[in-house]
């Protein structure tokens, strides 16, 4: 028996690239999301300094950011 068979190959190769990408969304979504709080005690509200015309989702079907107008109070 050959220590890596060539037809193991692909399976390797895919599942590399799965764990690739998911180490990939979860640092993403614990550094860029506004939900995710790493600093309590100077920023304890994250999404409260969201502005309307920022984009934290990853994909925005069919909307634009920039056109969004302030429709909430200061806190």
């Amino acid at each position: 028996i050959d220590a890596l068979s060539p037809k193991l190959i692909p399976l390797f190769i895919f599942i590399s690239g799965g764990a690739t990408m998911s180490v990939l969304a979860l640092t993403r979504a614990a550094l860029k999301n506004p939900d995710v709080s790493w600093d309590h005690k100077n920023n304890p509200e994250p999404w409260n300094q969201m502005q309307p015309n920022q984009q934290y989702k990853l994909l925005a079907v069919n909307m634009d950011y920039s056109k969004l107008k302030k429709d909430r109070p200061d806190f």
